[in-house]
């Protein structure tokens, strides 16, 4: 794609196709009598770049995975149905709002923008409900993966990048955990991820998919520059309920469990960047394109930190107090989470940037910040 492209398409999203003719018409072509046979000539200049399909794009790891694309080059294409993810997170390709599930919507896309590959982040994400309504997610996240996969195949599409979870390892059993550790997910949420990596593999060794399976630990964390970041609802992870707090949008914070067997008693996790975990979809995608052999790694830093040292993290950097109340532990919390990710390390050369809890505090707060100073 030629530098004008890249430069006038960077940041607009496209509601449809004829949304997307229409920028054509008026910014790329200029003139907004152009006749409409002349604009579809000029979408082939996106065909000459790699176009690549991000479900759950207008998500929190699924908007900078789209922001990563397209400093590399790429034109990622999101399709989300904004049951949980942002339109305004959609700023650096094409925007479809449908469901994973619509094969009509599916095809249309594939017909459109040949993708030579898809990231798939689609997803509902809520453990507890999960365990409340489990067909919800049965239904979406393995029905809907089914359903992408099926389109994949139908469009003649081999390259997936799949968004797991260290959810699918359940009560570790060591740690670091590494990625031959058993999984044995204990709620549906894990088990529909477990289940999604289960039926890819199937794909690829009957029709020749070639995936590669990322399993996350705790993203965390917003984009440096701070035009996106956290914004789930409801909210479930620490890091952005102990800033709402510090914002005052919260009275506290409740911190599940003081006496595991840790050092300080709270919990354990390994805290990823998501600029890190956005820079390893774009090193699978490259592994992808040397070689046929399927892939699952672990990401994550290796180094875990606890809630105490979370919450003070989030101290020294705002300067502010943060109110919490110590609570019992919830059912099924373990007490540490940690990644062994050195595969990823050595089969996609990826290492994170990011690692001080501190400036993932930093890049968060800064967004978050922002977010309020805009409402």
């Amino acid at each position: 794609m030629s530098r004008l492209y890249k430069h006038r398409f960077k940041h607009r999203f496209f509601l449809t196709t004829d949304h997307f003719i229409h920028t054509l018409r008026s910014t790329v072509v200029g003139s907004p009598a152009k006749p409409l046979s002349d604009c579809r000539k000029h979408r082939k200049v996106f065909l000459m770049t790699e176009n690549i399909l991000i479900t759950g794009g207008a998500g929190y790891v699924g908007s900078h995975t789209c922001q990563a694309l397209a400093a590399k080059g790429f034109l990622p294409v999101c399709l989300d149905n904004l049951i949980n993810g942002h339109q305004s997170a959609v700023q650096w390709g094409p925007f479809v709002r449908g469901d994973i599930a619509d094969t009509s919507i599916l095809d249309r896309i594939f017909s459109d923008y040949q993708p030579k590959a898809v990231i798939h982040f689609a997803a509902y994400a809520y453990v507890g409900e999960s365990v409340e309504d489990p067909a919800k997610y049965y239904r979406n996240n393995v029905a809907g993966s089914i359903s992408l996969l099926e389109a994949m195949r139908r469009n003649g599409c081999k390259n997936i990048v799949f968004s797991s979870s260290c959810a699918t390892y359940g009560i570790p059993e060591r740690v670091p955990i590494p990625e031959d550790h058993r999984q044995l997910p204990i709620n549906p949420y894990g088990r529909s991820k477990l289940m999604i990596e289960q039926i890819i593999r199937d794909y690829g060794s009957a029709y020749g998919i070639r995936y590669a399976i990322l399993r996350y630990f705790n993203a965390a964390g917003a984009d440096p520059q701070g035009r996106i970041g956290e914004d789930h609802n409801p909210e479930t992870h620490l890091l952005p309920i102990l800033l709402q707090t510090v914002l005052g949008r919260r009275h506290y914070t409740e911190v599940y469990g003081t006496d595991y067997d840790t050092p300080d008693g709270t919990a354990i996790r390994d805290y990823i960047h998501v600029s890190d975990l956005a820079s390893a979809h774009i090193l699978s995608l490259k592994y992808l394109a040397q070689t046929a052999q399927g892939l699952c790694v672990n990401l994550g830093t290796g180094q875990g930190r606890s809630v105490t040292e979370v919450i003070q993290a989030v101290r020294q950097v705002t300067g502010k107090p943060v109110a919490y109340r110590n609570v019992g532990r919830r059912p099924g919390d373990p007490p540490s989470l940690v990644a062994k990710a050195d595969r990823a390390c050595s089969l996609l050369g990826w290492k994170p940037d990011i690692v001080d809890i501190r400036e993932i505090v930093a890049t968060a707060w800064n967004w978050h910040r922002s977010k309020e100073e805009r409402t």
